[in-house]
């Protein structure tokens, strides 16, 4: 597709959200342009490199961020062809059937989806088929109604074998933690030991550029721009139609149209972009005319936990393979204490420097060897004071305000008592900001009343017939588990009812 060829549908993002549209458009005879601000990550050592990954943090974003008192940071936002899903580490849950519903809680309320678990069932499955996710239905004590996995989980290595053990023995149910990996005989997946955290040198990992994008691309109707940077979108002030959306593409200033707009390019940025797309007409931003676009940023409630044995090393190469869901819907005496708990990749002495830089380089290598490490994840509850939000200057503001903090920090303590119970005489904690945004979600949340959401079920803006907002803005609430298949089935979802409508909605356009 050259420049001077009018798509019928600009798709803003090659992640998961953006990528799964377009998978369920291909071969409607819809022309598809992706627009990807990044480029396609480099295969390089450096990949595998914890110096280069963390130290260096060579692939993240030199972009920088505010906090509400004027701290800059340089947050954890990757700019590649597949979005985070590069580097994330292969978690794909789906959501529990109690997420979908409106639940109190002492620190605020988890709103309700205007959608079921019934809605996304058979769009998940198809998701766990498309990213080849990995595991073992009946194990985990919360899952929702389901099939077979397609492919038998990844097994245990000895360490995380013998914990899986050890806490079964404490009363616990600890499941095969579902895994997007292409792991086994025929597989690519090698026990590399860098895989959470790190692109895969070697395409086992199932992300959005191998299972989405690269397939796509063999189709003659999808084209993707690298270096295409989306600075706003053009609405038409009489029918909220968007005419028009404006990009850098490498240094060339472009504004380009079609008929159909879907916007995937990560909750933050859909909802700066859909902020710096103020006029006159709308001056809160496009898809705005209930105030909640940038608000309700959410990012999990997110502990690692750093389980120290010091007589012991730990040679494991691949640990997620294990999680516990005993307490998601809370402990027995405290309902409010309440996550999921998985394992984390290996932690090692050059990830701990990266964030302790004053920690002895021998020290922080000692314990990354001789640690077992955890990640414990809970509910972050929506608050509309937590928000992005867009400065003179283009300049950007996180204003996070973390909702059920105190429930979180009672359940990372229970968890740290288990642990120790379990053989480890010194548990480590550390605790994951909104500088790392890798769970982000909600601030384009959908809904049913236009007057308190952004979007409809299908991911409509309500005030925008042509634009959808595909990718983890669209959350109304977090959950516990990590949000990436649930992202991917919305998509599908939203890609099947686009298959169908897409030239009536370009014949309204």
């Amino acid at each position: 597709m050259n420049q001077d060829i009018a798509p019928d549908v600009i798709i803003i993002g090659s992640g998961v959200g953006g990528g799964a549209v377009a998978h369920q458009l291909a071969g409607t005879g819809a022309r598809i342009l992706i627009l990807e601000r990044g480029d396609f990550l480099p295969n390089e050592p450096q990949n595998a490199d914890p110096e280069a990954v963390f130290v260096q943090a060579r692939y993240r974003t030199t972009e920088e961020w505010q906090h509400a008192d004027g701290r800059r940071f340089r947050p954890g936002q990757y700019y590649h062809v597949g979005g985070h899903t590069k580097f994330y580490g292969t978690a794909m849950f789906r959501l529990r059937d109690s997420d979908f519903s409106e639940e109190s809680f002492a620190g605020g309320v988890s709103t309700g989806w205007p959608i079921g678990p019934e809605d996304l069932r058979a769009h998940y499955a198809t998701a766990e088929r498309l990213f080849g996710v990995r595991g073992q239905a009946g194990g985990d004590p919360t899952e929702p109604a389901r099939d077979p996995y397609d492919h038998a989980p990844v097994p245990h290595e000895p360490v995380i074998a013998d914990m899986a053990t050890r806490l079964r023995q404490q009363g616990m149910r600890p499941f095969h933690m579902p895994s997007a990996i292409d792991y086994g005989p025929q597989g690519a997946c090698q026990r590399c030991g860098t895989c959470d955290a790190f692109a895969c040198r070697l395409d086992a990992k199932g992300d959005a550029e191998t299972r989405l994008i690269r397939p796509l691309l063999k189709h003659p109707d999808v084209t993707l721009w690298t270096g295409a940077k989306v600075t706003r979108l053009i609405a038409n002030d009489s029918d909220g139609q968007i005419t028009g959306v404006e990009l850098m593409h490498g240094n060339t200033p472009l504004r380009i149209s079609a008929p159909l707009v879907v916007l995937s390019a990560g909750a933050i940025n859909s909802a700066l972009i859909l902020l710096r797309s103020a006029t006159q007409a709308m001056p809160q931003g496009l898809a705005n005319r209930s105030g909640v676009v940038g608000r309700y940023l959410m990012n999990h409630h997110l502990t690692g936990l750093m389980g120290v044995r010091p007589f012991a090393t730990n040679p494991t190469r691949f640990p997620k393979t294990l999680s516990v869901n005993d307490f998601y819907h809370g402990l027995p005496d405290d309902p409010d204490a309440r996550g999921n708990l998985q394992m984390l990749g290996n932690i090692s002495g050059a990830m701990i420097r990266s964030t302790y830089p004053q920690m002895p380089r021998m020290m922080a290598d000692w314990l990354g060897r001789h640690s077992i490490d955890w990640l414990c994840m809970s509910e972050d509850l929506p608050d509309p004071d937590s928000r992005v939000r867009l400065l003179p200057g283009d300049r950007v503001q996180i204003e996070y305000a973390a909702g059920g903090r105190e429930g979180h920090d009672r359940f990372v303590r229970h968890m740290r008592r288990q642990l120790r119970r379990a053989g480890f005489p010194v548990v480590l904690r550390h605790s994951f900001g909104i500088e790392a945004p890798s769970h982000q979600c909600g601030t384009v949340r959908m809904g049913a009343d236009p007057a308190t959401s952004a979007l409809d079920h299908l991911c409509r803006a309500h005030d925008h017939p042509n634009l959808f907002v595909v990718d983890g803005g669209f959350f109304p609430s977090s959950a516990a588990v990590n949000p990436a298949l649930t992202i991917a089935a919305q998509a599908l979802r939203v890609g099947e009812h686009l298959r169908h409508q897409w030239r009536q909605i370009a014949a309204a356009a």
